[in-house]
């Protein structure tokens, strides 16, 4: 009798002991994989619920299975953790009495680096206490039939046809799957559920060790004769010691994240989601030229002095973007002549916003929308030109080239300045991809209206990197200014080792040209309709989780407007009108 009594309460204890929530139906189940989608076996799940605080903890079996049941009605977050891998979370899963969820979890970040040999054999993190060091080397060789020499400030190589090349090069060429360039980030929790984050970040060219300038590359050609050049581009990078990113800012489970410093716009972050290259400078025209991805400016795929908000719930994300006004206006007059005594200073306006609607359906298929408006966006089109130039307003003894010239001493020298139209610039994207295994689909839009700057700029204006202008142009636009880029490619998984990947790009600039004369009588200029093209073709190998080898080519060419190199009086055109390029190399990332 005793015995019996003593069984009685033991198994009272034992279920009283035991947690409320497995007297119920409710049930959580899943599978964990790594970031290639194969099941990892052994992974300890950890459900907590989050109104008790009571958790249970479930190995996956070796189909990276788990499933926990008798769940309680409640708020749960997930947690998955393997040797060699970041921890993962899931948070924000509620559950009704006798539900049944399914929560499947990649562990996509490996666990911090142990030894140089696991560094060197895995995609592990160099990371300490919260903070990661992380970064890239590219390299390659190439050839391109119209080409310039290099020179060590730029960055982007010489894939897509350039305005002044006209030589049949063997090159050296960087960066071209990624931009080298190195950078630290971090996550810190300082209470349940809020972290402080930042990331700074910079981009290099890989042949020089010099950062990444594209001002540079045009205001060391400034007065040269056209045949002189070097390789001259336009972008966001301009010297600056951080010329990728550099922010700090709060993250929160529940609200989101917000950051504040020089951030990707909301533009290049999509485009690096979207392109079938990834933004690739050697195979991409939307990650070389940039209009696509600053809405309608390479130097605005990144913005200086701004705010950006990202937020997700389930599968739907948003994110949203604010520039605050920065640098000096300059000094402008609208006077057919004027001198430095009777110009007008004026405030920067360079404010701007945007906005990033997503979300994903199961795990195939994947969309954004994305819009952004810029004012006084700057593009750097061309180094400030010498006396080759076809007549004498186009000098750049003036010091300004608008149609305002200056007239007296110069007020800024041409060393080590720029010359820049000025536009009010509004995009819309649209872009998606799908996945079917074993190929991967990407498709986008974009829509960009650009027109004269409703508050001018003057000479003497900041530009990117601090550099000033001494030449504006704020009337380059006879009427609104339309310009449309489409692109899509597919990406062909070949083993798990091995991509393949053709890509397809085109630009469309309207016909803003006030009297509307364009013709090849009539003498085309940069205002009339024109074209451009890319198409790209290219293989990728990984040896190991840190080095790929790659090989392709990329050919583009230019037609009407597009193809006019200096945008002034008849319009000075391409010196050739198209550019094959080959190229082969490797990358190692940390």
């Amino acid at each position: 009798m005793i015995s019996h009594k003593l069984s009685v309460a033991v198994l009272c204890l034992a279920m009283a002991a035991f947690p409320a929530w497995a007297q119920t139906g409710a049930s959580l189940s899943g599978v964990v994989t790594d970031k290639n989608g194969a099941p990892l076996p052994g992974v300890a799940v950890t459900i907590r619920n989050l109104d008790t605080g009571e958790s249970r903890t479930i190995p996956t079996d070796g189909a990276g299975h788990y499933q926990a049941t008798g769940l309680p009605p409640g708020r749960f977050e997930i947690r998955a953790a393997k040797q060699g891998f970041a921890d993962e979370r899931r948070e924000g899963i509620s559950l009704a009495g006798g539900q049944e969820a399914t929560v499947d979890i990649k562990l996509g970040t490996p666990d911090a680096c142990t030894s140089g040999h696991e560094f060197l054999t895995t995609d592990c993190t160099l990371t300490w206490h919260g903070i990661t060091l992380y970064g890239a080397y590219d390299v390659g060789v190439g050839y391109v039939s119209h080409g310039l020499p290099v020179n060590g400030s730029n960055y982007e190589g010489e894939s897509l046809v350039n305005r002044n090349g006209y030589q049949h090069r063997f090159l050296v060429a960087p960066n071209n799957l990624q931009q080298t360039g190195f950078g630290i980030r971090g996550r810190e929790e300082f209470a349940p559920g809020w972290s402080v984050v930042f990331n700074a970040s910079t981009g290099i060219n890989p042949n020089s060790g010099l950062l990444a300038n594209a001002s540079a590359t045009d205001f060391n050609n400034n007065g040269l004769p056209r045949k002189s050049y070097s390789m001259a581009i336009d972008g966001a990078r301009a010297g600056q010691p951080f010329n990728d990113e550099y922010y700090g800012g709060l993250s929160s489970t529940l609200f989101g994240t917000l950051t504040f410093g020089r951030q990707r716009s909301l533009g290049t972050d999509a485009m690096l989601q979207y392109d079938p290259a990834g933004g690739s400078y050697a195979f991409s025209y939307i990650g070389y030229n940039g209009t696509m991805a600053g809405g309608g400016d390479t130097e605005d795929s990144r913005w200086d002095d701004a705010m950006k908000y990202r937020f997700a719930l389930g599968p739907v994300h948003f994110g949203a973007m604010y520039k605050f006004a920065d640098g000096s206006g300059g000094c402008y007059s609208a006077s057919s002549t004027w001198t430095a005594a009777n110009c007008t200073p004026e405030s920067a306006h360079n404010n701007a916003y945007g906005f990033d609607f997503g979300g994903d359906v199961g795990k195939k298929f994947s969309i954004d929308v994305v819009y952004q408006a810029y004012n006084d966006a700057i593009s750097v089109l061309n180094p400030l030109l010498g006396a080759q130039s076809p007549t004498q307003p186009y000098e750049s003894t003036t010091n300004s080239i608008n149609t305002n010239p200056i007239t007296g001493p110069n007020v800024i020298g041409t060393t080590n300045t720029l010359y820049g139209i000025v536009t009010d610039n509004t995009a819309i994207m649209v872009a998606a991809k799908y996945a079917w295994d074993p190929f991967k689909f990407y498709g986008g839009y974009e829509w960009i209206h650009q027109t004269n700057p409703a508050n001018p700029l003057g000479v003497g204006a900041l530009d990117q990197g601090g550099y000033l202008l001494s030449g504006v142009e704020d009337s380059n636009l006879d009427s609104p200014k339309i310009v449309q880029i489409w692109w899509m490619g597919v990406k062909y998984a070949v083993g798990r080792k091995t991509d393949i990947t053709t890509a397809w790009y085109h630009q469309l600039q309207n016909d803003f040209r006030l009297p509307p004369t364009c013709s090849v009588d009539a003498g085309f200029r940069s205002s009339c309709a024109g074209t451009l093209n890319e198409f790209s073709l290219y293989l990728d190998h990984h040896f190991t989780p840190r080095f790929d080898g790659f090989a392709g080519i990329a050919y583009s060419y230019v037609g009407g407007g597009l193809a006019i190199a200096i945008p002034h009086g008849p319009g000075v055109p391409y010196l050739n009108n198209s550019n094959f390029a080959p190229t082969i190399g490797g990358r190692f990332t940390f």
